[in-house]
């Protein structure tokens, strides 16, 4: 997936628990069949999980994790997958790991959830509970998570370098002006408040149609809150996406700067991975579509 990836299989997983965590050694181990993109993810018996970055920019969210995923979960009306132990390079591996707790779920699938309403204020009601945490002693968005949550100002650069990289599409010039117009939304001017910073499908998990889990914080930091509401455009359809902007109750402005954010992202995943990762490129495309099909209606208005 990655030019920088390295090689993990289960083999070295069982070499790293042997030599660091003997206890876990004899447990069955199965690789994850997932889009992740920053962690190869390997199941480790019943209740656990082993996470090992793909490529040298994941080292330092695996460290972020464990660090703050057991300050946030007392707070938070779901389970975290809190890590247990932090293991260090070895066995060839060259970067710390993890071993953390194995959340159930599946991620959810936009088009067949049976009452993505229901799952509209559930997601909302994780996401206000996060950003209701007090942030002051919070690591600000910047180069750490990957800018998420960051001022759009900031993304200009990126994201047109992007754009371009997008130049053979029938409708650039129709994601080219939305992304300008909705970039240029009035900026979050109150205190940073605690993100995710990744909420898309695959770090969300679902039983029964219900919410059930958020994985994966690599991207966690403090900012932006308008950078958690990309998920609205990457997910859910137009029903959906209403009930997540009710449940939210955000003003019109956080709403655009959430709508750029779910252009950004989709932006970013169709220029990387469209001939890397099919799955991760398709949920760029239906973010991508979903804006242009809200901005040509806002614009019509």
């Amino acid at each position: 997936m990655h030019d920088d990836e390295v090689t993990t299989d289960a083999s070295l997983v069982r070499r790293l628990l042997a030599a660091q965590f003997p206890q876990w050694a004899g447990l069955d181990i199965e690789p994850v069949r997932a889009d992740g993109t920053d962690n190869a993810m390997y199941r480790l018996g019943g209740e656990l999980a082993v996470r090992l970055p793909r490529r040298p920019s994941a080292v330092q969210g695996i460290k972020r994790e464990n660090v703050w995923l057991p300050r946030l979960a007392p707070f938070l009306p779901l389970p975290l997958p809190l890590p247990l132990v932090q293991g260090a390079p070895g066995e060839g591996y060259p970067w710390s790991w993890s071993v953390c707790r194995w959340l159930d779920g599946e991620n959810p699938v936009a088009g067949l959830m049976t009452d993505m309403n229901r799952f509209a204020n559930d997601l909302a009601d994780f996401i206000r509970a996060l950003q209701a945490i007090e942030a002051s002693d919070a690591l600000r968005a910047g180069r750490h998570n990957s800018g998420r949550g960051a001022p759009l100002a900031l993304w200009r650069t990126t994201i047109g370098e992007r754009l371009a990289w997008l130049a053979d599409l029938d409708n650039i010039d129709l994601i080219a002006a939305a992304w300008e117009v909705d970039s240029e939304a009035r900026p979050w001017d109150r205190e940073a408040v605690y993100i995710h910073g990744d909420l898309s499908v695959g770090n969300l998990l679902v039983r029964g149609g219900k919410l059930s889990g958020v994985i994966d914080w690599g991207c966690f930091g403090a900012g932006d809150p308008a950078c958690e509401l990309q998920v609205a455009w990457s997910l859910f359809d137009h029903d959906g996406r209403k009930a997540f902007k009710d449940a939210m109750a955000v003003d019109e402005a956080t709403w655009t700067r959430g709508r750029a954010w779910g252009l950004a992202i989709g932006v970013l995943n169709v220029s990387y991975y469209r001939t890397r990762s099919p799955a991760i490129a398709a949920q760029g495309w239906r973010a991508i579509d979903a804006v242009l099909a809200d901005f040509a209606g806002d614009e019509a208005r």
